[in-house]
């Protein structure tokens, strides 16, 4: 179906899938003489993120910012720094962990 259709179906307008589509928020649609076209699968991810958008009351944007998060390695150790220096996430536990690292050291040496 073409993308009018589709955003009928959904709730929505065209102008709108066309921002989510910016965003990063659509799946590839087909393309077929130069327009998009939506079948199932891609309305079932767009209903998932109108969904997600409304439990979380968060815009469009957000919920891309949210993927490139869980996408990007180097912008989720970003925002984990940040989140701990506003004090919204702990640091791990470095102490544990370097008990752990020795005492597995001792270990493979054969020492108690």
């Amino acid at each position: 179906m073409r993308i009018t259709e589709a955003a009928q179906r959904l709730g929505t307008s065209p102008r709108m899938l066309r921002y989510r589509e910016t965003l990063g928020l659509l799946p590839p649609t087909r393309e077929r003489q130069g327009h998009r076209r939506f079948g199932d699968a891609e309305l079932r991810a767009v209903a998932l993120a109108l969904a997600l958008e409304k439990r979380y009351d968060i815009s469009p944007a957000e919920l891309a910012f949210g993927l490139r998060v869980l996408a990007d390695p180097e912008v989720r150790a970003d925002v984990r720094e940040l989140g701990e220096r506003v004090g919204r996430l702990s640091a791990p536990p470095a102490r544990a962990l370097d008990f752990e690292k020795e005492k597995a050291l001792r270990l493979l040496r054969g020492r108690p």
